[in-house]
């Protein structure tokens, strides 16, 4: 258990950030969840917007350190090669 007040404070910011990343977290899948269910329907417009969309956020989570920036640009890069086999 935290003895010191640093100690405590500590406790209570990561607590915070934990809340914070988890949100973050959550909403990166649940775009990549649109983007997927997009994809499965087999229209085209709607994955290019799910796309969009899902791009931007998943660089967000990746500057905001809530997944690595390799992971990110890996997850995004499987994603456009998953809408241009799609389009083509």
């Amino acid at each position: 258990m935290a003895n010191t007040p640093s100690a405590k404070k500590a406790v209570r910011k990561i607590v915070a950030r934990t809340e914070v990343n988890k949100a973050r977290r959550s909403r990166v899948r649940t775009f990549l969840r649109k983007f997927d269910d997009a994809v499965a329907s087999g229209d085209k417009t709607a994955a290019q917007a799910a796309f969009r969309a899902a791009e931007p956020e998943m660089m967000r989570a990746a500057s905001k350190g809530v997944v690595h920036k390799n992971t990110a640009s890996r997850k995004v890069s499987r994603l456009a090669k998953r809408l241009k086999a799609l389009t083509a």
